[in-house]
C-alpha cells in the first residue's frame, strides 16, 4: 500500500476481481507470481490502484511482466480527461482498448511518485530484477464518455530473445524497420495472456 489505503480489488491466485470501475474478472497465466499492489493519489490528480505479477527464471530475473491498473481522476480535478490517441485498437472481453508499444531499457527514467516507480519498487522489494531491455504493450480501456476513468493493462517481455536491444529497435536504431513485426507478435501474446470476463 503506497499511502495506507487498501486496494479495493481482490486477488485469488492469478485472478483479479474488480467490483466496480469496471466490474469484471481479469485472469492471468497460472505461471505468474503475484508481486503486490499499490494504491495512492497519483500526483494529486487520480486515485490509482495497481497490481503486479511476473514470470521469472530461477535467478528471479523477470521474463514477463503483467501490470494491471485501475485509475480515476479525483472529483477535485473536474477539468482532467484522458487523451489517448493511438490509432491501433484491440478488443478484450468485449471491451475496446487503445494499443501502444515500445522497447525500453532498464535504466530508462521514471517520474518520481509515478506508477512506473511504484511498479519498480514492488519488483525490487520481492527480490526480482528486470532484464536489461524489455518490449512493452500498453492496453487502455476508457470506462466513461468523459474519459475520466481507465483500466490499463501493461504486458512486457524480456527483449533479449529477439537478439536486439531497445536502442536497436527504437526510432533511429539499426533495426527499427523490424519493430513493426516484433510488436505485432507482442500484442498477440498479450492478448493471449490476459482473459477478461464479466464479474
Amino acid at each position: 500500500m503506497a499511502d495506507g489505503r487498501a486496494p479495493e480489488r481482490a486477488i485469488a491466485g492469478t485472478v483479479i476481481t474488480s467490483a466496480h470501475d469496471p466490474a469484471l474478472r481479469i485472469e492471468l497465466p497460472a505461471t505468474a507470481q503475484y508481486v503486490g499492489a499499490a494504491r495512492w493519489d497519483l500526483y494529486g490528480m487520480a486515485d490509482c490502484e495497481l497490481h503486479v505479477f511476473v514470470d521469472a527464471d530461477a535467478r528471479k530475473s523477470v521474463q514477463r511482466l503483467y501490470w494491471v491498473q485501475f485509475e480515476a481522476y479525483l472529483p477535485t480535478r473536474p477539468e482532467l480527461h484522458h487523451t489517448y490517441d493511438s490509432p491501433q485498437h484491440t478488443t478484450l472481453g468485449g471491451l475496446d482498448f487503445y494499443v501502444d508499444t515500445w522497447a525500453q531499457a532498464r535504466d530508462a527514467k521514471t517520474e518520481a511518485g509515478g506508477d512506473g516507480e511504484h511498479v519498480r519498487t514492488l519488483i525490487r522489494g520481492k527480490g526480482y530484477t528486470r532484464p536489461a531491455d524489455m518490449m512493452v504493450v500498453r492496453l487502455v480501456h476508457l470506462l466513461d464518455a468523459d474519459k475520466r476513468k481507465e483500466l490499463m493493462l501493461i504486458y512486457a517481455e524480456d527483449l533479449a530473445p529477439t537478439g536486439f536491444t531497445a536502442a536497436d529497435l527504437n526510432e533511429g536504431g539499426k533495426a527499427h524497420a523490424q519493430w513493426a513485426a516484433i510488436q505485432a507478435g507482442l500484442v498477440e501474446r498479450a492478448r493471449g495472456a490476459v482473459v477478461i470476463a464479466p464479474k
